[in-house]
């Protein structure tokens, strides 16, 4: 029996510039930290030689191209894994709330399977085969974000060359720093779930078109990456907070689908509850929002939320990354 771990993440700074409509043309930058928030994997043999499979749903195939749900068929083919095993997933937190729970199924499926297989692979390997997954195999239009805070874990740099190449290095942080953050971000759950898919494509066709509002957006956005980046290093956390609030303001412009109605009313109530700056976590539309909020007005954003019906969740920074827990 194989059992693993992965973490979910939040990102920082710069999120949806790996996406390939934009990096592929004019390079991506982000900054995301991987949270405790995990999606767990098990992988176990099984008598007979047909294939369960347990989600949401459960389905008992016959082979690996009966299985419906996409993810695990083209996992098990991509290692060449064939019948006789069972595979069970469960969540810390909901799929389609901007956590990225979709890259942290498929690392730590992928995961499982090679430490099924008997084999260990680096971190990277799994981050590239989770995005060859999504990304080439079922044309998801996402980029690399998700699958090497997975695999990787920490609070973690991805540089994107125009070519696909990717350059992931630890954020460099001051003594005290990651504590502070984690005390000062906040997230709450507005109940809304949404397809990223959806989203995400609304901006691959749009920068596609070469629609200029969306490529200028997704350039600030990369800027604010970098500044987001020099904001953490040098524990300058109040001008984070406020950059926030600009990469919020320039995420909306990606997309109708980022924000609604309701979104900028929550937005609006809870930096006048005391928050410096938040966003919608992932592609938008719902989810997961974050706040940056300093700890003498935390009371006051937490009883604003709650009074609109959002449920917190509290949360720390993961460096482990996709983690094998059981092997036996």
């Amino acid at each position: 029996m194989i059992v693993t771990r992965t973490p979910t993440r939040i990102p920082l700074g710069g999120g949806g510039t790996d996406i390939r409509s934009y990096a592929s043309r004019y390079g991506g930058f982000l900054i995301s930290a991987a949270i405790n928030k995990y999606v767990y994997i098990t992988v176990n043999s099984r008598f007979e030689d047909s294939i369960r499979v347990s989600y949401s749903k459960t389905e008992i195939a016959d082979s690996v191209d009966d299985i419906e749900h996409p993810i695990v068929r083209e996992a098990l083919r991509l290692l060449g894994v064939e019948g006789g095993l069972e595979i069970v997933s469960i969540a810390d937190v909901p799929a389609n709330t901007g956590l990225g729970s979709s890259g942290s199924f498929t690392v730590g499926l992928l995961n499982a399977l090679h430490a099924f297989k008997r084999e260990s692979v680096p971190a990277e390997i799994l981050a590239e085969e989770a995005s060859t997954i999504l990304m080439d195999i079922l044309g998801e239009p996402i980029g690399v974000h998700d699958q090497y805070l997975a695999a990787l874990g920490g609070m973690t740099c991805l540089a994107i060359d125009q070519d696909g190449t990717v350059l992931a290095s630890p954020l460099a942080t001051c003594d005290g720093i990651v504590e502070e953050l984690e005390t000062s971000l906040v997230l709450f759950y507005t109940g809304v779930k949404r397809s990223a898919s959806e989203v995400l494509a609304d901006e691959s066709q749009a920068i596609s078109r070469s629609q200029d509002g969306v490529t200028a957006a997704l350039h600030t956005v990369k800027e604010i990456g970098w500044q987001v980046k020099e904001a953490l290093e040098t524990a300058d956390l109040r001008r984070f907070g406020g950059l926030l609030d600009q990469h919020w303001q320039s995420k909306k412009r990606l997309s109708k689908r980022v924000s609604s109605d309701r979104i900028d009313s929550l937005y609006e109530m809870a930096k006048a509850s005391g928050a410096l700056g938040g966003k919608i976590m992932g592609a938008g539309g719902g989810g997961f929002f974050m706040f940056y909020c300093e700890n003498h007005d935390k009371a006051r954003l937490r009883e604003a939320m709650a009074v609109q019906g959002l449920k917190e969740m509290r949360f720390a920074i993961d460096y482990e990354g996709s983690k094998v827990l059981v092997n036996f």
